[in-house]
């Protein structure tokens, strides 16, 4: 996805938080929301890893702890041209990983401990390399401000929806019922452009940690067992923090068609058929 692209995409997602603030206050409304989304995204930039590592649960572990996991992460980010980044572990049975940080100098890479106990060794690999991906394409900032933007538009959008239910007016005195229609499809605009910016973003991951590892095919077996456990395993996690990790981990399901829209991830099937050709 290109440059110009993203650009477009957040701006449309500060857009739609100025729209729901001015649902509630009219145009101090929506002025206040333009300044909070700001304030937003500045601290994200500065808090975005230990946010992320807090609504996972994760813990970060040092070469003592884990000796095996960091030695690979530290291998692999060798290969990749990136300085060492913050191992971490999340208590969960789901087998996932994912990665954040505002840079490739203050970036995390976080397994669950479900995805050691189900993957081999190469599998591993291709999961840690994908995530080194995203560090090195810079990913990570933008899929955490993007999560934290489509929350806070979420929440807003619930006081305006309490708001024109209790037949309040702004100060243009707009219908209340023109403030509730925005604030019931505010909320899913802001989904689709995050499920959106994360879909591309992850087939990109996928061929650039291909590259990385060297083995395509077993970051697609990789892929293929983290979908079929997520069938399974359930795993509590803000929605909004879903399209981070590698796969959905709030469900396994992949739309199709129209549906596509609403998928945080690309199918599993898409991404596999194109590390296959990619190995060919």
């Amino acid at each position: 996805m290109s440059a110009l692209k993203l650009f477009v995409l957040m701006a449309a997602m500060t857009a739609l938080f100025m729209a729901i603030g001015g649902a509630v206050g009219g145009q101090s409304g929506a002025i206040l929301a333009l300044l909070l989304a700001g304030a937003m995204n500045l601290f994200m930039y500065w808090n975005s890893g230990s946010m992320v590592l807090r609504a996972y649960g994760a813990q970060v572990v040092t070469p003592a702890q884990a000796p095996e996991l960091y030695a690979m992460v530290d291998r692999l980010r060798q290969r990749a041209g990136l300085p060492m980044p913050t191992v971490a572990i999340a208590p969960h049975e789901q087998p996932n990983a994912f990665a954040t940080g505002r840079n490739p100098e203050h970036a995390v890479v976080c397994v669950t401990e479900g995805i050691m106990r189900l993957v081999n060794r190469e599998e591993l690999e291709g999961v840690i390399a994908h995530e080194l991906a995203h560090i090195k394409n810079r990913d990570m900032l933008l899929q955490t401000v993007t999560a934290t933007m489509a929350g806070a538009i979420s929440n807003l959008a619930m006081i305006a929806q309490w708001g024109a239910l209790l037949g309040g007016r702004d100060e243009e005195g707009e219908s209340p019922l023109a403030a509730l229609a925005m604030a019931f499809v505010a909320p899913i605009a802001a989904s689709l452009i995050q499920f959106a910016i994360s879909r591309q973003r992850e087939f990109k991951a996928d061929a650039v940690g291909a590259e990385i590892s060297g083995r395509p095919l077993a970051l697609a077996s990789a892929l293929t067992k983290l979908d079929m456990s997520a069938r399974r395993i359930p795993m509590q996690v803000a929605p909004a923090m879903a399209p981070l990790a590698q796969v959905n981990p709030l469900s396994a399901f992949n739309g199709r068609g129209m549906l596509s829209l609403f998928s945080t991830h690309p199918s599993t099937e898409e991404r596999v058929a194109r590390l296959q050709a990619l190995a060919r």
